[in-house]
Order: structure tokens, then C-alpha cells, then sequence
């Protein structure tokens, strides 16, 4: 029998606290049929998503994740939605073609949630890397050799959305 000290229960509260919040936020984003309320959601999403890197033992890609996620994409998205121009109400067809797809992605992510409990059950796991001291130094190093390739993939992500906003933007305005 396992001995749970009241830190373990406090980490695995918060653990689950930060997968809540992920969860939450990704149906939010995924559920709504408002532009902005989605952009919320994808904000929630990603703050849990720091949370659950946080305890990967990553609390850079946590803190990049927060800037650059919460702090940029998702600012220019709501920038993009203000300079376009209000549509057109949804009609019944494209409200019952949404709950279709709503079935299948809900079919689609229990078959996922199963495929990732059976592994996260398995009792073969590797021990956790050791924490390093945080420098500043440290952090630089790490950032331009182990992480750089997430590094560039997050920089490639923010720029993705900075021209999709300006895209939006630019599509949605008519011509005087």
C-alpha cells in the first residue's frame, strides 16, 4: 500500500486542477459558436497546458507558453475579430452539420483518452529528469541546444497566427 502525505495530495489536486483547466478549455474553444468565447477558451486551454508543463519539470516552456500563447496569439486573434466586420447569423443546416462533427470529435477523443490511460497505466516508467538551478546562464544554454527546436516551433506558431489574424482581417473588410 502506498503511503500519500498531504504534499503528494496536494500535487496530485493541483496536477488535476491543471488537467481540469486544460479539458475545460479546450471543449470551450472547441463548443462555442462565438469567435471571442472560443479565443477564451483557447486562453484557458493553454494556461493548464502551462500547468501541465510545469509539472514535465519545464517551467520555461510554461512561462513561454503563458507569453506567448495567451499573451500573443490569442491578443491577436481578439485584435482580428475587432477589424472584422459581424456576419451573417448561422442557419439550422450549419448548426446540425456542427453537432455531427461534435459526435465524431466526442467518438474521437474517448478513443484517445482510453489510448492514453492505457499507457499512462503501464507500470514501466522512467524516472523524472533532476531540476536544474534556474540561471539565468542555464537557461540560455538550454534554450540555443535542447530546446531550440521548441523554441523556433513556438516563434513559427506566433507567426502562423500574426498572418492568419491579418488574413482574417484583411478578408473581412469591404471595400467602400
Amino acid at each position: 500500500m502506498k503511503d500519500f502525505s498531504s504534499t503528494t495530495l496536494i500535487l496530485n489536486a493541483i496536477f488535476l486542477l491543471a488537467l481540469a483547466t486544460t479539458a475545460a478549455g479546450a471543449m470551450i474553444a472547441a463548443g462555442s459558436t462565438r469567435l471571442i468565447r472560443s479565443v477564451c477558451g483557447l486562453a484557458i486551454c493553454c494556461l493548464g497546458l502551462s500547468g501541465l508543463y510545469y509539472f514535465l519539470h519545464s517551467p520555461f516552456l510554461a512561462l513561454m507558453e503563458i507569453l506567448i500563447y495567451i499573451g500573443a496569439v490569442c491578443v491577436t486573434i481578439v485584435f482580428a475579430v475587432m477589424l472584422v466586420e459581424p456576419d451573417e447569423p448561422a442557419n439550422e443546416e450549419k448548426r446540425a452539420s456542427a453537432l455531427e462533427w461534435g459526435g465524431a470529435m466526442l467518438v474521437m477523443a474517448a478513443g484517445l483518452f482510453w489510448a492514453l490511460s492505457r499507457l499512462i497505466l503501464r507500470p514501466a516508467w522512467a524516472e523524472p529528469a533532476k531540476k536544474g538551478s534556474g540561471a539565468i546562464q542555464a537557461i540560455g544554454i538550454h534554450l540555443l541546444t535542447t530546446y531550440s527546436m521548441a523554441f523556433e516551433l513556438i516563434s513559427l506558431a506566433l507567426l502562423v497566427a500574426i498572418v492568419g489574424a491579418l488574413a482574417i482581417a484583411r478578408a473581412g473588410r469591404t471595400k467602400p
